[in-house]
């Protein structure tokens, strides 16, 4: 018999209660990539994170595998998933049975994305053209708790800073929280706060860190989410490119630094994209001295 869902907290209730430590994984392709990932949550479990996040693909690629995914998390560990969702390529009808789904199987935490269309033959941009309406959608539909993305360099296709700032107002005036794009420079982080401290929010803005392990893979990364590896950084980065011992040894070092700056700095958690690997992280967790039972 499959055993029933734990009652899951909701993410604004963790944030509400004290810093939190989350992870993202992605759904699984295949065999192969379906056991790495259950290595590697059954490595961070005893980590005990706050919450997980859930990725979904581009145009709804990975939608029955993102919610089976968040299910199997939900009923057989002990960590609280939250699920991504995307408005790309989906009718309204669509977005409200999956949210309608999620309800119903004790889901409570959302990341409400716009999504970018897939690669190969193409999608519509679907009913929904930004994520405050699928924010909207979701406030319809049940008492989730609602995160939206945030760019602390600003979203690429913004035309400028303060108009990525003010869209991103409008999404924290009816979310409950935000999860950024990575990033390098605690200084970004700090100024994407004042900037929302001067539109009159104040809702939490959890910091995604993405540790360098590989330099060709974080520099495509960087160019998709129109993130600057500083100049410093890349250039160490690239004096140690066939040295793939010495490139994680930097990427690790500069994340937890950056992870040290961002706690001292007020931010209310951290979020690690894992890509679906645990040593990283857990390097980080160990040099920020953090206890296994740091989110109990």
């Amino acid at each position: 018999m499959t055993p029933p869902p734990h009652r899951a907290p909701t993410v604004a209730a963790l944030l509400a209660a004290g810093t939190t430590y989350s992870f993202e994984f992605f759904p699984p392709r295949d065999d192969a990539a379906e056991a790495q990932l259950a290595a590697t949550l059954s490595e961070l479990e005893p980590l005990r994170p706050s919450f997980v996040s859930i990725t979904y693909g581009a145009g709804g690629s990975t939608r029955d595998r993102t919610h089976d995914l968040v299910i199997d998390i939900l009923r057989r560990t002990t960590m609280t998933p939250m699920a991504h969702l995307t408005c790309v390529g989906h009718t309204r009808a669509e977005l409200a049975a999956i949210l309608e789904r999620y309800r119903r199987d004790g889901v409570a935490n959302l990341l409400a994305l716009r999504g970018d269309p897939p690669a190969g033959p193409a999608v519509g941009p679907g009913d929904l053209r930004q994520a405050l309406e699928l924010v909207e959608l979701a406030r319809e539909l049940g008492p989730f708790s609602v995160g939206v993305a945030a760019h602390p360099e600003g979203h690429p296709q913004s035309p400028d800073r303060d108009s990525d700032r003010r869209h991103l107002a409008a999404k924290l005036a009816r979310a409950d929280f935000a999860v950024t794009q990575f990033f390098f420079r605690g200084e970004d982080y700090v100024a994407l706060i004042d900037d929302l401290a001067a539109l009159g929010v104040d809702k939490p803005v959890i910091p995604g860190i993405m540790p360098v392990t590989n330099v060709a893979q974080i520099e495509r990364f960087a160019a998709l989410s129109g993130t600057e590896v500083p100049a410093r950084l890349r250039a160490r980065l690239h004096a140690a490119a066939d040295d793939p011992a010495e490139v994680r040894r930097i990427g690790v070092a500069a994340a937890t630094e950056l992870c040290a700056d961002l706690l001292a700095a007020g931010a209310p958690g951290l979020h690690f994209y894992t890509l679906n690997r645990s040593t990283a992280t857990r390097e980080i967790w160990a040099g920020l001295g953090l206890p296994m039972a740091a989110a109990a």
